[in-house]
């Protein structure tokens, strides 16, 4: 099953949901393969303004990776209380570019795709779902097969151990995590990446790592972008 939608991509500008990990860039692969116009990356970072929501990157990696997409930026910075409204702003500012159509990565989460759908049709926007219903393994295979290079950068304390931390994906850490007990594709919050390079990538985006941090039940690997 694929999202019907995915045809309405070709020779339209589009943004992307972008958390900076594989499944927005996989989405992303996918939107540009259908002949979509990528323009700009929609990322939300914590109330701070400082990192993204969940993975923890700073803005600075974010801008690098947009960079690296040939790719403009969108940011809004909200408490999780405070999401929604935030989220809106951005699609009417994305809107009024020009644009009405948005790639999320979402894979098979009802709830996820639901809550996209009404802030989208709310606004006007399209939204396009290029992973949703496709085989977890399978779109980790494809991500690894392609090229792409990630590596994991946060992992939640109950599902995974932090040895994870650090380690690229790659079908050795798949096997790994199902060992583990979880499934790898980590759709359920059991881990995050950051993507680094891969075949829509002009060149690498060097990251350096920096200290591990644990909070609220998940461990970060604290990562900034290393000076050339």
């Amino acid at each position: 099953m694929t999202d019907a939608r995915l045809e309405m991509l070709k020779d339209r500008p589009f943004f992307c949901s972008w958390s900076g990990g594989k499944d927005s860039c996989l989405a992303l692969y996918r939107a540009i393969q259908q002949g979509g116009r990528p323009c700009t990356l929609l990322t939300m970072l914590s109330e701070d303004g400082l990192t993204t929501h969940s993975h923890g990157l700073p803005r600075q990696l974010i801008e690098e990776q947009a960079e690296c997409l040939s790719m403009n930026t969108v940011f809004r910075h909200a408490s999780w209380q405070q999401y929604e409204e935030e989220f809106i702003s951005a699609l009417r500012e994305i809107k009024q570019a020009g644009i009405d159509v948005g790639v999320f990565g979402d894979i098979d989460l009802d709830e996820h795709r639901d809550w996209v759908l009404r802030v989208c049709i709310s606004e006007g926007i399209t939204p396009v779902h290029p992973l949703w219903k496709q085989d977890r393994r399978g779109l980790l295979e494809e991500f690894i097969d392609l090229g792409f290079t990630a590596q994991v950068i946060v992992v939640n304390e109950k599902m995974l151990d932090r040895q994870f931390l650090g380690q690229f994906i790659t079908k050795w850490t798949i096997t790994g995590m199902e060992k583990a007990g979880i499934d790898p594709a980590g759709e359920l919050g059991e881990y995050h990446t950051v993507v680094t390079n891969g075949p829509i990538f002009s060149h690498e985006v060097k990251i350096h790592p920096e200290e591990t941090v644990f909070r609220e039940g998940y461990w970060y690997r604290k990562v900034r972008l290393r000076e050339s």
